[in-house]
């Protein structure tokens, strides 16, 4: 069903933690799952890896553009290699899910995503799928930019990690053409671990 992955994120170690990479974060993850090693290739600006799941070809790319022409990387890969938009899967973070929430969906706006917007304008097109990977909202848009180029706290980014590990763990069924085994496994969202109970405290004793 789908022959290119790909993960949105900015290059260089000041973004590498943070939320507007969180794509990127699920496509080393499908790295690590499928075996595959990527090198950056000049001509589809980014890193590049290649494998086969039933005999098909299955590309997976990290864009080394900054978000903003993600889609000079998607295009140049796609069209090479004549891939048609639905069959392209491009991970990317959302503002309008909670850390923990991802989804899955065809098509539809870009919402203000310069990655989206980029990809959109360059394939002419905004017929592929999305993995949608929530990373919650400032509440203010005047903070956008700078929520998404911050780095999350510890319990945010277990959240967003399990996502990826649930959209991980449904790649099998993805590549196998089973989207609404796979839709139902990415959408179910894992309930926060209760914290441990405070230790009782001795007769007397004043918390510290």
């Amino acid at each position: 069903m789908f022959k290119l992955l790909v993960g949105l994120g900015n290059p260089g170690p000041e973004y590498e933690d943070t939320r507007h990479n969180a794509g990127w974060w699920w496509l080393d993850r499908v790295a690590v799952y499928l075996r595959v090693t990527l090198h950056p290739e000049r001509s589809y600006f980014g890193l590049v890896g290649r494998t086969q799941v039933q005999g098909q070809p299955l590309w997976l790319l990290k864009p080394t553009t900054y978000m903003n022409r993600s889609g000079q990387a998607v295009a140049a890969l796609a069209r090479f290699f004549k891939i048609a938009p639905h069959e392209i899967l491009v991970a990317h973070d959302e503002l309008d899910l909670p850390p923990g929430d991802a989804r899955l969906k065809r098509g539809g706006g870009h919402a203000g995503h310069n990655g989206l917007r980029d990809i959109h304008a360059q394939l002419g097109s905004a017929d592929h799928w999305r993995l949608r990977l929530g990373i919650g909202h400032p509440g203010v848009k005047a903070e956008v930019v700078h929520w998404v180029l911050r780095k999350p706290p510890q319990e945010q980014r277990e959240a967003i990690d399990a996502a990826i590990d649930r959209a991980a763990h449904a790649l099998p069924l993805l590549l196998a053409g089973d989207v609404a085994k796979a839709t139902s496994l990415i959408h179910t969202t894992q309930p926060p671990r209760p914290k441990p109970p405070r230790p009782p405290q001795a007769p007397g004793s004043a918390p510290g």
